[in-house]
């Protein structure tokens, strides 16, 4: 057989379509299309690809609002022999820019503002024709004919781009063989059926991408889309997920721990068609694991993976004993090599050592970066295969007596903030741009890890304050240095509180003491590093009282009063006024969410409350302002009709003019 004529992800999706025509391939807020339908219409984005030079070797842009079009246009790209990039639209301009000129993508499609100015909508006619430019042939019932397939497995499926500390991301090339490989060895591994629904919630940018989407594909399961790429909070995850008839999601640790949160807070279990939650991205602390199996009728599966060795490598779906100190990361896929090694040899079951991957899942490297391809793609002495590489992860771990992967940190200083893996040095190289910054450092904050810290120290030894001590930065200090942050790197990769010290310390081991920093900001706060935010203190009691800021309201004085005090509780800021902006003081998506928890909890007017009004009202004043005035409504879009998506069949879905109504 040779490279061409061997199996391809497309075939296992042709499969589907043959076997369950009429079955849901793709869920959108607004109709279920059939996997006949979503064939049709991606064969006349591919014809229509095609005609503007898509193909091997190719690569085409992704630039759409809404994650259904995504969908469609990654298959429909693989159709036309090429590859795909997905341009996320919360990159900052510069960050895409620079990936739009990267890539060099043939043809970009899209219709987000993020979209480049030559992006496209392929249209769509009566049963899915193309009528646009570069529009294929038709079959007799006017069905578009897919362009021929000349696509081997070498090449090209995607392309994702991760952090790097070479000061710009790495995009990452994963051939057709291992997209088609990785796909069928999920779906078998959480033994995905034509009756599932995955939602699809990660970021479009994110690797966690590609395994909601064609697992699904290929085992015949469908795909739930939202109406955009805007981040769901805990109730709103629920919800859709009830009213999907969703069975399996993927969500990062930390948010899975608000989602937890939220139904401990509520006495909910999961919804009752929800079968599997996959959760990963960071270190898993037993304690909620456990919690969970115990309250929850949903299974868990714990996921390892790097973006370089096609998204996931193992899983862990057991029951975890109850003298597990670790949650462990499961055993590898099929055509998935794990091992542990140290000093290059592989070391006896149970010893600690570097997390190797290997197997035909690897990347093929990294986009025109040789150099860094060699170094972390290594040949892999140990194989018998001619030519066979090993990732180097840079994570410890050790094999466990039944086999299951352990995670025990990393070798070097890469960290994982929300799911995201960053090397710290590009964001302190960044801040170290500034000429009123001689030294930085930058890591997660030691309570949640879900948004990052940075320590500067000033090039002005004036400025510096006393030894031992940090001080906070203002709103136009801290803005002067963000700024440029913001125009180069991706929302989670900015630090959102920053300190300036006079030195940063030193352990006796010669680096930078993180848990003394913590300290000194601690003192800062008023709060202990270890507690911030983590218990259910009631608004206005003694805890959040006795350190009330100038300014604040009295007693009687509510909404504010109850507002104020849950954002001290949620951002471990018991200092902070009535005028102080939440993302200023270190908010993001995920303490947005335990806020708005808190605050439905204590307010009736709360009830609505979405994630969208903290940026129309980010301080505790305008935000209890507009919930005294009006309500929820005042401040947040109008939620989703409840109603689910109704049924499409093959003829209504073709005549939809860009496959995704609004």
């Amino acid at each position: 057989m040779t490279a061409v004529d061997a199996p391809d992800v497309l075939d296992l999706w042709d499969l589907r379509v043959r076997h369950q025509p009429d079955a849901p391939a793709l869920v959108t807020p607004d109709r279920v299309l059939t996997h006949r339908s979503v064939d049709r219409l991606t064969d006349a984005w591919a014809a229509s690809l095609a005609g503007r030079g898509a193909g091997p070797g190719r690569l085409v842009g992704l630039a759409f609002a809404d994650p259904g079009r995504t969908v469609l246009g990654m298959l429909a790209a693989l159709k036309a022999g090429a590859g795909f990039i997905v341009l996320d639209d919360r990159l900052p301009a510069a960050a895409r820019d620079s990936l739009v000129r990267r890539t060099e993508a043939a043809v970009w499609l899209g219709d987000g503002a993020h979209a480049p100015a030559a992006a496209y909508v392929p249209d769509g006619a009566a049963g899915g024709a193309a009528t646009g430019e570069g529009a294929g042939a038709a079959d007799a019932g006017g069905h578009p004919v897919r362009p021929p397939a000349r696509a081997a497995g070498h090449d090209v499926a995607y392309v994702l781009f991760t952090s790097g500390s070479t000061g710009q991301p790495k995009g990452t090339l994963i051939e057709r063989d291992s997209l088609r490989r990785f796909a069928a060895a999920v779906a078998e591994r959480l033994e995905l059926a034509a009756g599932d629904r995955w939602l699809q919630v990660a970021s479009l940018g994110f690797d966690v991408l590609i395994e909601e989407v064609f697992p699904a594909l290929v085992a015949g399961a469908a795909v739930v889309c939202r109406a955009d790429t805007r981040a769901l909070d805990a109730e709103e995850l629920h919800t859709m997920i009830a009213r999907t008839g969703t069975t399996v999601v993927e969500l990062s640790t930390q948010y899975w721990l608000e989602y937890a949160r939220w139904l401990d807070a509520r006495g909910l279990t999961t919804p009752a068609g929800l079968r599997l939650v996959v959760v990963g991205g960071e270190r898993m602390d037993p304690r909620p694991y456990r919690d969970w199996q115990a309250r929850q009728p949903a299974r868990l599966a714990h996921v390892y993976g790097l973006t370089e060795c096609t998204v996931s490598s193992t899983f862990y779906t057991g029951l975890l004993p109850a003298d597990a100190r670790e949650v462990p990361l499961g055993t590898p896929l099929r055509d998935v090599e794990i091992s542990v090694r140290r000093d290059g040899r592989p070391v006896p079951q149970g010893e600690w050592g570097e997390i190797h991957i290997g197997g035909p899942l690897l990347a093929r490297g990294f986009l025109d970066d040789a150099a860094a391809t060699a170094r972390r793609f290594v040949p892999d002495p140990l194989s018998a295969v001619p030519g066979a590489r090993v990732y180097t992860t840079g994570d410890l771990g050790r094999i466990d007596a039944d086999g299951n992967l352990i995670f025990l940190g990393r070798l070097d200083d890469q960290v994982k903030i929300r799911g995201h893996r960053l090397e710290p040095a590009r964001v302190e190289r960044a801040l170290c741009e500034d000429p009123a910054v001689e030294q930085a450092v930058v890591f997660p904050d030691p309570t949640t890890g879900t948004v990052l810290w940075a320590f500067t120290v000033p090039a002005d030894p004036e400025r510096a304050p006393l030894p031992g001590e940090a001080v906070r930065l203002t709103a136009a200090e801290r803005d002067a240095l963000v700024a440029p942050l913001e125009e180069q790197l991706p929302d989670w990769a900015v630090p959102r509180v920053l300190y300036r010290v006079s030195v940063l310390p030193k352990n006796p081991h010669g680096k930078i003491d993180k848990r003394r920093l913590s300290d000194w900001a601690a003192v800062v706060t008023g709060t202990a590093a270890t507690g911030t935010g983590a218990g259910r203190t009631v608004p206005g009691s003694p805890a959040t009282a006795g350190t009330a800021a100038t300014g604040d309201p009295g007693p009687g004085d509510e909404p504010l009063s109850t507002v104020l005090g849950l954002f001290r509780e949620v951002l471990g800021a018991p200092e902070l006024g009535p005028d102080d902006d939440f993302f200023e003081r270190g908010g993001q998506s995920l303490i947005a969410m335990r806020l708005l928890a808190r605050l439905r909890e204590f307010l009736p007017s709360a009830a609505g409350l979405r994630a969208s009004a903290l940026l129309r009202c980010p301080t505790p004043r305008l935000l209890a302002a507009a919930l005294a005035t009006a309500g929820p409504q005042a401040v947040t879009d109008r939620p989703q009709a409840a109603a689910g998506p109704r049924e499409a069949g093959p003829q209504e879905a073709g005549q939809q003019a860009a496959g995704l109504p609004r």
